[in-house]
């Protein structure tokens, strides 16, 4: 039986590990080796040009613009989806009080948690068309609308340069809290009550209480959280598609290397340069990923 186990195990091993080199690092070499040529996807001809690509790229003041971006939404997307889905995970399973004054959830809140899940089960585009209409620039849209009654004249929320990110982030934070409400909420789940009503004890309030225990033993799904959102906007393309205007615009405001990457590729036929983006991003990615893990690796304490 010993010697039989090796064996059985590699036997299950071996075909998952090799459909992922086939199917995700096969692709990552191949578009290493894209990125060095001036392939335009419509020939099978090739002409290696080495770095010539990653130079243009570092030379496009889009690219620029997009980093910019990027920057912006890993500043705000993950710090406000991840704040407030904590609130409202907080007050939902811990701010309430169950039979015998003992720390308990708000009543319904089982409820409170399927209504901030539900733009999960939406498809990106399906949200990026909602928020089409309630972004409308005229009264015909939901917001501009209210605005209306109350006297505002429309604002172009996907048309000012000023708003457009604006917009859009609003709409990634929006449609993130209930994924994360729901993940804290099974974390503070699994968090002892005696520390709770120890912390009671001791006379902290609610807000300390938040701070020194369900924050502290709550830390490797924040960091999680962190890098997933962060792994998310640098790499998101599809409700920045649908919800901006011109492809990126007004004049590249919300544009993000995924949109260049596709630009690059499906509009200007140029597969190498493309390429040479999705290299570098992937390289942002990898960094941000490690940089992150690097300094939110603390062990966890609790102080009252």
């Amino acid at each position: 039986m010993r010697h039989g186990k090796y064996p059985f195990v590699y036997g299950f091993l071996i075909p998952p590990v090799v459909l992922y080199l086939v199917f995700v690092i096969g692709p990552y070499l191949q578009s290493f080796y894209i990125s060095m040529t001036d392939w335009r996807g419509l020939s099978p001809e090739v002409r290696l040009i080495g770095l010539d690509n990653f130079a243009r790229v570092f030379q496009d003041e889009m690219f620029w613009k997009a980093l910019r971006n990027h920057g912006q939404l890993l500043l705000t997307v993950p710090l406000f989806t991840l704040a407030i889905a904590l609130l409202f995970a907080f007050l939902l399973n811990v701010a309430g009080r169950s039979a015998g004054n003992a720390i308990g959830g708000l009543r319904g809140s089982t409820f409170y948690k399927i209504i901030f899940f539900f733009p999960q089960v939406l498809s990106i585009a399906v949200l990026g068309v909602l928020f089409q209409l309630v972004y409308r620039p005229d009264e015909g849209g939901l917001l501009n609308g209210l605005l209306g009654k109350a006297g505002i004249a429309p604002v172009g929320f996907l048309t000012d340069p000023d708003l457009a990110l604006w917009s859009i982030i609003a709409v990634m934070v929006w449609s993130h809290v209930g994924f994360y409400l729901v993940l804290f909420s099974a974390g503070m789940a699994a968090i002892p009550k005696e520390l709770y009503e120890a912390a009671a004890i001791d006379g902290a309030g609610r807000a300390r209480t938040f701070f020194t225990v369900t924050l502290p033993l709550l830390r490797n799904h924040v960091q999680t959280g962190w890098i997933y959102l962060g792994i998310g906007v640098l790499d998101y393309f599809v409700l920045i598609k649908v919800l901006s205007v011109d492809e990126g615009g007004p004049d590249g405001a919300t544009t993000v290397l995924g949109m260049q990457v596709w630009k690059s590729a499906f509009t200007n036929y140029n597969f190498g340069y493309a390429s040479a983006l999705g290299v570098v991003l992937f390289f942002i990615v990898m960094t941000f990923a490690m940089v992150t893990m690097r300094f939110t690796r603390n062990r966890e304490e609790i102080e009252f």
